[in-house]
């Protein structure tokens, strides 16, 4: 019965989610039922992908992602895939008509993390983030809006803002991994292994931009279904950030950042109020 295996496919990619990040699956959960199994299809895709170009070290890393990517198309053509990650993400495409050109500018930018080790100009930095944290937010979006041309218009430069100012962020906190393990430096013009303070407030200012206009000109907007959930991923990252900055630029490479559960827990319990009394 394809019932059953869609729905172990969805299982599937919900334990991906869950094992892989418990913050953006506590973010997932205050999403609306009707749509969390959706955003965890999503991820597992994304997720994948990931995976593959960062940490599968001792395999042919580039045969794996052209495996992935052209079992993918062959899901969508298809309609199904043993592989229950590629099942639950092609149903989710088709369910929201999501853009082929958002997988193919993702795929482009997991291509990029094989062999591309340095942005240098602002339009190689702008053009990985579209592929590798925009069109994820673009995607997710496509599930929050249902359908509605007009709403999904409205908010996806907010969308698009947002998933900047996570992946931001995420390169900020892996400044270590991503220098010393994987060679690759993101930010353009700047010296990684001699990152002073006037270069990591720009990054952090830029940071801020992103997210004070998704939050204005985007999750205020939301649909109730999403609304909460968004906010919820939206204090996680801020709250990185903010410890972030509060790292010496000299250390930032020595130092793993992270939010402690009882902090996860303060923020839920914080941001559960403001939903609840309109605030957001």
């Amino acid at each position: 019965m394809k019932e059953l295996f869609d729905n172990v496919s969805n299982d599937c990619s919900k334990l991906v989610t869950k094992s892989y990040s418990t913050s953006f699956s506590l973010a997932v959960n205050m999403l609306s039922p009707k749509i969390r199994a959706d955003i965890y299809n999503i991820y597992g895709f994304v997720r994948f992908a990931d995976e593959i170009v960062d940490t599968f070290h001792n395999y042919n890393k580039e045969e794996l992602l052209s495996h992935f990517e052209r079992d993918y198309y062959m899901s969508k053509e298809q309609g199904i895939s043993l592989n229950p990650i590629l099942n639950s993400f092609q149903q989710t495409v088709n369910r929201y008509k999501i853009p082929e050109e958002m997988v193919q500018a993702f795929l482009k930018s997991m291509k990029a993390d094989l062999h591309k080790t340095q942005y240098q100009t602002k339009e190689e930095y702008d053009e990985y983030i579209y592929g590798s944290a925009d069109v994820v937010g673009l995607m997710c979006l496509k599930v929050f809006v249902d359908g509605d041309e007009n709403k999904y218009n409205e908010l996806k430069d907010a969308a698009m803002r947002l998933g900047s100012a996570f992946q931001k962020v995420n390169f900020l906190r892996d400044l270590k991994d991503d220098f010393e393990l994987l060679n690759r430096s993101y930010f353009p013009n700047v010296d990684l292994g001699k990152l002073n303070a006037i270069s990591k407030q720009l990054i952090i200012d830029e940071i801020e931009a992103d997210f004070d206009y998704a939050y204005t000109h985007g999750i205020l907007k939301l649909p109730v279904e999403a609304k909460f959930g968004v906010y919820m991923a939206y204090r996680y990252y801020r709250r990185l950030l903010k410890k972030l900055n509060a790292v010496p630029s000299e250390k930032i490479m020595d130092t793993r950042i992270r939010i402690s559960d009882p902090m996860k827990i303060n923020l839920l319990a914080r941001s559960y109020v403001k939903y609840k009394l309109n605030i957001i």
